[in-house]
């Protein structure tokens, strides 16, 4: 029916029709602080920042690692995400010194909310629902935009002057100082790390798979030094019309990611997956950006918990479901190894649970699977030889 999930996905986000905020061709407000690059036409991309049309602390509107524990509804996310109005101007993303870039990492590097104002060409208009980023409300090219002063957040200011830092090495230590995932990226983004020669603006899209990217080898690494764990865990999370169920394995690192989407769109039954072995992955993942922040999620906890394993995220999406972006993946994923898993002595056993809570067969699963599978043949064939 569909070849691909990006054609599932556009399939989708076409039919995204929800009343945007209203605003003229003047907009007085507050930025959260939020930024924005596009990747169409790139090195030649459409830059700017994204304003809330009231003042005070906007802050929630772009900090996605609140919005799972606040047990936010997607209504309430969409609603409030829709308010954002994005401003932009065509801007060279090698060009870091030039003025509008220059305002838009004072937005990115700000410790809060920043007062601003903007007068676009013509009113905004339209919205944006992808599976990459977080909705937007409408758009427009800017004319001007103007902020107040503001300070700057004093882990990001430093990597900022430190011209001889490696952007992987910059957002490993902001990582390391417990800034949210989503500040890490966007002060990536807007080309406010690096060494200083090479920094450049990078399409917010891009930005996150980055970092995303980043992060996990990191954690990989140092997982791998860590004890495997002795059983099958299955950690769970249900929120925004999703269901995750991340099976551990006792085995050394391997991954395989796994969603369903269920008549979201109608009567359709869609799976999509991809994994890696012990050795790694080559390419770009076919199911996108949610393939790293997943793998994110779990090594984190991993880490965390100095142990290894192999993980099977089985993920549904069920009639409701909205894209979100990539968040929605990383953040379901993070809340779920957060929860006490349920222990069990097999991998039939513990797919057995899981199946409880899913909507589709196991079988399903397992048949568009590849490390699953593999899993299941091993534990048979170990089964035939203790007989």
């Amino acid at each position: 029916m569909f070849k691909g999930k990006s054609v599932y996905l556009k399939a989708l986000t076409s039919r995204m029709r929800m009343k945007s905020v209203e605003v003229g061709r003047e907009l007085d407000g507050s930025t959260p602080p939020s930024v924005f690059v596009g990747s169409w036409n790139y090195p030649k991309v459409l830059a700017g920042p994204m304003f809330a049309p009231y003042h005070g602390d906007t802050t929630l509107l772009d900090t996605p690692e609140e919005w799972i524990p606040s047990s936010m509804s997607t209504q309430d996310i969409v609603e409030f995400r829709l308010n954002l109005v994005r401003g932009k101007q065509q801007v060279d993303a090698t060009d870091v010194d030039c003025r509008i870039v220059g305002k838009i990492q004072e937005i990115a590097l700000a410790k809060s909310s920043v007062e601003s104002e903007a007068h676009f060409t013509h009113k905004p208009v339209g919205q944006s629902f992808t599976d990459e980023h977080t909705p937007h409300g409408p758009s427009a090219m800017l004319e001007k935009f103007d902020i107040e002063d503001c300070g700057w957040d004093r882990s990001l200011e430093k990597t900022y002057y430190d011209g001889d830092l490696k952007a992987a090495d910059a957002v490993k230590h902001l990582y390391e100082k417990e800034l949210p995932f989503s500040r890490i990226q966007k002060a990536f983004s807007v080309g406010t790390m690096g060494i200083k020669r090479n920094r450049r603006l990078v399409p917010t899209r891009w930005s996150i798979t980055a970092c995303d990217t980043i992060l996990g080898s990191n954690l990989l690494e140092q997982v791998r030094h860590n004890e495997v764990i002795d059983n099958f865990r299955v950690h769970e999370f249900y929120s925004l019309h999703n269901y995750y169920a991340v099976i551990l394995l006792p085995t050394a690192w391997q991954y395989e990611w796994m969603e369903a989407f269920l008549h979201v769109l109608g009567s359709e039954e869609v799976i999509f997956s991809d994994y890696e072995t012990n050795r790694g992955k080559s390419g770009y993942s076919s199911v996108g950006g949610c393939y790293y922040s997943c793998k994110f999620g779990v090594l984190e906890a991993l880490a965390q918990e100095h142990k290894q394993a192999g993980a099977i995220i089985l993920r549904e999406a069920y009639f409701g479901y909205v894209p979100l972006g990539v968040f929605n993946v990383r953040e379901n994923v993070r809340t779920a190894m957060a929860q006490t898993p349920k222990e069990f002595d097999s991998l039939r056993a513990a797919l057995n649970h899981a199946g409880t809570k899913l909507k589709l067969p196991l079988s399903r699963f397992i048949r568009e699977s590849t490390l699953l599978k593999e899993q299941i043949r091993g534990t048979q064939t170990t089964l035939l030889q203790h007989t």
